[in-house]
């Protein structure tokens, strides 16, 4: 009885509890061993990157989030070195769209006339004006339409090798339908900015806006338009790019697969040209009229009379009909076929590289 009395009575004796120093000193020691691990850890991953590069990249790449991640990543990187390659044209381009608004007669403005101009009024670097909206949207915009096509691919393709079938044109024209229409709306913001910014240009000198960059066009414009204003030409825009990339993705994915069977011989970077320059073709020919319009609605501002110019896509289409003539949606053909064809093809020949290295 005294022995349990006595042990009980030992086991909450206050002088029985560890030492406030032992406490702390073994709590430093896990928190020490604790770091001593991570940090071996760290050095050995350190280590292997090192000595086994390819391993490492591996392991990294083939995590899921970078696999779902990558398609995004590797179309937005493709398409803003493609904007810095021909930013130029696309300025020459919208300038050529722009002149002589609303009038069917008159002289006929060329590309070389209005390049010649543009640097006569300034210097050569004013020809990459909106460069920095140009790169933020296609930081934007390549990356979702980039992103979601290679996206639904992947997908389709293996639905179809479950089902031993294989993907078809229709399947792959509406896969860049949709990732035309998903990326424009996310896109139209920065798309609008670098048409302001484009134009700024053809107003008289007190009149400009002068803008600094993209993100002060856009705060500019929401400011004295209102938010809502960053989606002007929405509609058109969206039908544009849905065209655009049924003409570009669609094609240049159906190229690809037609020359594989057809052309075995054929080296993969042989047909990954062949196909970008057909797809740059297609791209061209079924975007150029949505794209005219959307320029005229993106670039137009309320008159003294607080109106603007053009009620919407239709209203657009049919004054540009009825002032100018049903040729004016394609004129600047050529220009826009340099623009786009050149852009399509780096686009698509980078976008294919980058999956090439990072698969």
């Amino acid at each position: 009885m005294y022995s349990i009395t006595n042990s009980h009575t030992r086991s909450f004796d206050p002088t029985n509890r560890p030492h406030p120093d032992l406490t702390m000193s073994s709590t430093a020691n896990r928190v020490k061993d604790g770091a001593r691990s991570a940090a071996s850890k760290v050095e050995e991953a350190a280590s292997e990157a090192v000595h086994n590069p390819v391993q490492a990249k591996n392991d990294f790449l083939h995590t899921p989030v970078m696999r779902a991640a990558l398609p995004f990543i590797n179309g937005g990187l493709s398409g803003m070195f493609a904007t810095g390659c021909i930013q130029p044209i696309d300025m020459v381009k919208v300038r050529l769209q722009l002149a002589g608004e609303g009038i069917r007669t008159g002289p006929k403005p060329t590309a070389f006339g209005i390049a010649k101009d543009i640097i006569a009024q300034g210097k050569v670097l004013d020809l990459y004006t909106g460069l920095s909206a140009g790169l933020l949207r296609q930081a934007v915009y390549t990356t979702a339409r980039l992103g979601f096509f290679d996206t639904f691919q992947t997908t389709m393709q293996a639905r179809a090798e479950k089902n031993g079938t294989k993907i078809g044109f229709l399947e792959r024209g509406a896969a860049g339908l949709t990732a035309g229409g998903l990326a424009a709306m996310v896109g139209n913001p920065a798309d609008l900015a670098l048409i302001r910014m484009q134009s700024d240009g053809l107003k008289p000198k007190e009149q400009r806006a002068n803008y600094r960059s993209v993100f002060d066009a856009l705060m500019r414009i929401a400011k004295t338009e209102g938010i809502g204003a960053w989606w002007a030409g929405a509609y058109p825009t969206v039908i544009r790019a849905m065209a655009l990339n049924f003409g570009q993705l669609t094609f240049f994915a159906e190229s690809k697969a037609q020359l594989k069977q057809h052309a075995p011989t054929w080296s993969e970077g042989t047909r990954t040209l062949s196909a970008s320059a057909i797809a740059g073709f297609f791209a061209s020919f079924f975007s150029l009229p949505f794209d005219f319009i959307k320029t005229r609605l993106q670039k137009q501002q309320k008159g003294p009379d607080g109106k603007l110019p053009y009620n919407g896509l239709f209203d657009c289409a049919k004054k540009v009909v009825r002032d100018e003539g049903w040729l004016r949606f394609y004129r600047g053909f050529p220009t826009y076929y340099v623009r786009i064809a050149p852009h399509a093809m780096i686009t698509l020949i980078v976008a294919d590289y980058l999956k090439l290295i990072t698969s």
